[in-house]
Parts: structure tokens; sequence; C-alpha cells
């Protein structure tokens, strides 16, 4: 993490906001039952960051499991692709914001969820995976160059 970033906080979008809070981005894919935009003060809506439908509904039938290392697994997977590439660079663009970024996610889980691995990813404890070999290495080579386009 560069010094100058502030840490990343995960907060639930039902906890009333802060000051402290900074910019708040919700990341989740469906807006929070019961909560009125005014009430959850939301900067922004990064939807494209969500986990798919089926990652969403499988980690959250396995409650009493330890499904948490394979969704976070599956996850980083569904951020590598090019699908979510614009929205990641929208995180990160706000993450490198002087304001503090604050990540608001609706579940009920607040160690295990899809906030902490952005937030995670963010803090650069966890890139998505890239995969191996010439193919991995060229599709790696393309998300780099649609995140940070070569200046001439």
């Amino acid at each position: 993490m560069p010094a100058a970033m502030k840490p990343v906080m995960v907060k639930r979008v039902y906890e009333a906001p802060a000051r402290a809070d900074g910019t708040r981005v919700l990341v989740d894919r469906l807006w929070p039952r019961g909560l009125s935009k005014a009430r959850a003060a939301v900067d922004q809506w990064l939807r494209d960051l969500a986990p798919s439908d089926a990652l969403r509904k499988w980690y959250h039938a396995r409650p009493e499991t330890d499904a948490w290392p394979i969704f976070r697994k599956r996850y980083l997977k569904e951020l590598a692709r090019d699908e979510s590439t614009d929205a990641l660079r929208e995180l990160y663009r706000l993450a490198n914001q002087r304001k503090r970024l604050t990540l608001l996610f609706a579940s009920k889980n607040e160690k295990h969820n899809n906030a902490v691995v952005l937030k995670n990813l963010i803090e650069g404890m966890r890139k998505p995976p890239t995969g191996t070999g010439p193919g991995g290495i060229r599709a790696s080579r393309e998300r780099q160059a649609k995140v940070m386009p070569r200046r001439n």
C-alpha cells in the first residue's frame, strides 16, 4: 500500500454514515433491502465489482462450512474478467484519492464478504489470478493495457 494511501475501511451499509467514512462505495450487485438512497449516503455504486449471482448464492448456501477460501478464490477469478476492468480501475482511482475509502456491503457476515476481498486487493495483499503460460501472460498484458494505457 503506498504511503500516501489511507487504509480502506469496510462497513455494513445499514450502519449510520460517519464523516470519517470518506468516500462511501457500495460494492453489492443489488440495492440493500429497505434502505433509502438518502439514508445509505452512497457516493458511488460499483455493482460490477460484486460477485456473480451464482457465486453469491453458492456461498450463502454454505454458512456453516469452511467455504470462505473457495469463495475468495472464485471471486478473485471473477474480478480478473474483462467485465470487471472498468469498475476495478474506478475503485483503485478512488482508493488513491486523499479521502478515506469505505467499502459498503449488505451481508450480515462482517468478516467474510466481498468487500473484505476488495479491501485486501486494494491494499496489495492479493491480486486477481492471471493464469500461467503464454495464454495467461497474454491475457494479463491485455488487461494491464486496458487499465494503464501506454503513453506516447
